[in-house]
């Protein structure tokens, strides 16, 4: 019997902590590759900077069944920032697509982190997985430290 996703229970009796910095993993439904699609990547990465009233986004790359994102959260509750990501992300695809569409999983997994230099090990997923072999060959992800 296939296990199903707990992700929803991950932020049980946490609290967000405004100034600190959050790397969040959140997965695609049935972990469907639905940003294998460049379309539909960029609708994630424009509801990312939709949210900069709430976050600093520190770096970020779009996976083709998952999102890594690093930021800074500046006020209000990491749970909200989380979710008006993936409202309008799934919002922009049933847009593009013309239908309702069930993008996420529930829920996301965060590490509250000290040092940045994880954002290293953020953005090189793509390496990792195999789908470049230059990280310059994958579009879909930013850092602030770039010029």
């Amino acid at each position: 019997m296939p296990r199903k996703a707990q992700g929803h229970r991950l932020r049980s009796g946490r609290f967000s902590e405004p100034g600190r910095i959050y790397l969040v993993t959140t997965v695609c439904a049935r972990r469907r590759r639905w940003f294998a699609d460049f379309s539909r990547a960029r609708c994630c990465v424009q509801s990312l900077r939709e949210v900069e009233d709430l976050v600093t986004t520190l770096c970020f790359v779009v996976m083709p069944d998952h999102l890594h994102w690093l930021l800074q959260l500046d006020h209000g509750e990491l749970p909200v920032a989380v979710q008006k990501v993936k409202a309008n992300t799934t919002r922009r695809i049933g847009r593009l697509e013309g239908t309702r569409c069930h993008i996420w999983q529930k829920g996301f997994h965060d590490r509250a982190l000290r040092r940045e230099e994880v954002a290293r090990y953020v953005v090189a997923n793509p390496l990792r997985a195999g789908l470049v072999h230059n990280l310059g060959d994958h579009p879909l992800w930013d850092a602030i430290w770039l010029d």
